[in-house]
Formats: C-alpha cells, structure tokens, sequence
C-alpha cells in the first residue's frame, strides 16, 4: 500500500506543524527530532545518525537514490519512509515540517508524490520510483543548545538544516519537478513549481529589449543548474546579467517577488536569515536569463549577489523537468555560523578556529 494512501496521520501532524509560522522553528526542530529518534529501534537508529564531523553530512544530490551507486558506488544513507512503520513516518513528517513553511511543506510532498507519476509514466517495476524512498539521517544529538544537524533527501528534494549553539540555518534547498506540469491523468495540469517559472518569466519579459540583452547570458539554456551538487557554491566564470540597480521601480517589485518564493519556503528566522542576505545585497543583485523566453521552451535563470544564489533550470524532458536551488555563499551547511562560533570558543571540542 502507498505511502500517502496509508498514512493520514503523517498528513495531518505535518500540517499542523507547518501551520505554526510564527514560532520558531528550532524548539520544533529540537523535539521533532527527539521524538523521530526515540521511536527508532537500534538498528534503524544506527542508519539515522551520524557523527556531526563526518564527511557524510556534505554529501547531496537530486537525482534518484537507485542511481546513487551506479555513479558513486555508494548508496544514499539514512533512513527511508518505506523502512519505517506508520508512526514512525508521522513522526518523521513533523521532522519534515519543522524545517520547512506551509507553502515548503506543501512543495516538497507533492514533489515527492510524483514518483507515483513517474513510475507509471514509466513502467517502473523494479522500485526506482517510489514516493518513500526519501532518506533522513541526524548528525550529532538534537539540543536547543548544541550543534548537529539534519537532513531530509530524495530523487528532487535535498533538504539541509544545521543548528550551532541556538541558531538554525537551513542551506542549501534543493526542489525539482518532474514532471514539471503534468499533462494527463486525474492530476493533469498540476504544476508544483509553477510559481517560479511563472515568476520567473514574468520578470524576463518587463525587460526592455536592450535590458533583455544584458540579462540573456546564453542563447541556449543549460542543461542543468551550474553549481549542481557542489559542497561550496561558485560561479566561476559566469556572465553576471542585468544588475537590479539597471531595473526601473515595477521590475524591481518583479525581482522581489521572485526571490520572495524562494526564501518563502522556509519558516520564521531561517526564512529571516535569507530576507537578511538580500538586505545585505543591496542593489547589487544580478538576474540573468539563459534559452528561450516564450513558454514551453528550454529555459533558465539565476539571481546572484555576492551572499546568496539562485539557480532554476527547465530544460530535460522536452522543457517539462525542473531544478531549483538555493545556496548561500557563506552559509551552506552552517558555515558561517560553525566558524563564528568556533572562533569565539576556539578551544572548544579540540577545533582549531584557523580552520
């Protein structure tokens, strides 16, 4: 039986997480991963978590978790929804929703009910689509007051959240859809990354002609996000595109409703934390435009300051497969935060703060 045809209960204690947006999410966090924790057996607990200094925390990806040893000749550790019992995935769905805002709950579920789609599309008999092959694991133990970490991932969601002495971050996010919108069936016409497309586009097409020609970086869209699955993002290279200081008053509006559906996925002070960064950025924010404008065709864009990125890409499947990502550039897997704090107890826990 499937996953979310089985579990109601999962739906519904998530959704009352995640409609709790003015709290903080770190006490949610904290007790949501207790609470997954202590209703694990030894064995399952052993595949959950994971010491806070291991390499294995830096180690992500979007593509389907079948197709992680056939390229790195390893597997996709954690724990799945499928290796769980029904209150075992409840509790890992508040986990889920802790992390994460109404609308980013709302995403990353549907996201994950399109391997139903997919493996009917595909005649999948053999499990590489499967709504509850997500994987979570927990590095060091869950306290308000210490540092660990936790991470929610799949085929189209790679969901990273770091806590250092009372702070949470939660970079990078991954979010893809495939298909993009799709296009029979009783769900024909659902499109759950629709509003950045749409936003997307809206924005390229307020451009005038002569701001349009510094916004496209590339006639031909990439066939991927650039900095796909790198531990540290960078754009090495890169044409920068039009600079948020050349946009009239209304295109700026454009730009920030754009970014606004980004940050918006995440809850109270970490979705704060990313309306700082662009704070900080200022008008030195760059939009850049790569493919066709018109809808339908390969596309992709990026918005870029010296402290945040944004990547979106729509190009496989004929146009009707998306990746989307938001990297800090400091921040990623709590960073910025781990060296702040080390550098102010340098002694602490054997770290050398040079590092």
């Amino acid at each position: 039986m499937r996953f979310w045809a089985a579990i109601p209960l999962f739906l519904v204690a998530s959704m009352l997480w995640a409609h709790d947006e003015h709290d903080h999410a770190l006490p949610r966090m904290v007790a949501t991963a207790k609470n997954f924790l202590a209703s694990l057996t030894a064995e399952q607990r052993a595949s959950v978590v994971f010491p806070f200094e291991d390499d294995e925390r830096f180690f992500w990806h979007y593509i389907p978790s079948a197709d992680i040893p056939q390229r790195y000749n390893r597997p996709r550790k954690g724990l799945t929804l499928s290796e769980m019992t029904s209150h075992q995935k409840a509790l890992a769905s508040a986990l889920l929703s802790a992390g994460l805002s109404q609308q980013g709950f709302i995403k990353t579920t549907t996201i994950m009910s399109l391997e139903d789609i997919l493996r009917i599309m595909e005649k999948d008999t053999a499990g590489r689509r499967n709504p509850e092959r997500y994987h979570f694991s927990i590095f060091g133990e869950p306290s308000a007051e210490g540092t660990w970490a936790y991470r929610i991932e799949g085929h189209h969601v790679s969901l990273h959240f770091t806590v250092v002495k009372g702070k949470a971050t939660g970079n990078p996010t991954f979010l893809g859809s495939n298909p993009g919108e799709v296009k029979e069936g009783p769900r024909a016409g659902l499109r759950v990354l629709g509003a950045e497309e749409d936003k997307g586009r809206a924005l390229m097409t307020a451009l005038t002609p002569e701001q349009r020609k510094v916004a496209l970086v590339a006639e031909k869209a990439y066939a991927d996000i650039l900095t796909e699955r790198s531990r540290k993002a960078a754009l090495a290279g890169q044409p920068s595109g039009l600079l948020q200081s050349k946009m009239t008053p209304a295109q700026r509006k454009l730009l920030a409703v754009l970014i606004d559906e980004y940050i918006e996925n995440l809850p109270g002070e970490l979705a704060e934390q990313r309306r700082q960064r662009v704070k900080e950025a200022g008008l030195n924010v760059y939009f850049a435009w790569a493919g066709v404008i018109e809808k339908g065709g390969p596309h992709y864009y990026r918005i870029q300051s010296p402290t945040f990125l944004i990547e979106y890409d729509n190009t496989q499947n004929n146009a009707n497969h998306i990746h989307s990502v938001w990297r800090d550039f400091e921040d990623d897997f709590g960073v910025d935060l781990l060296k702040e704090h080390y550098t102010s107890t340098p002694k602490e826990h054997g770290h050398d703060s040079r590092k």
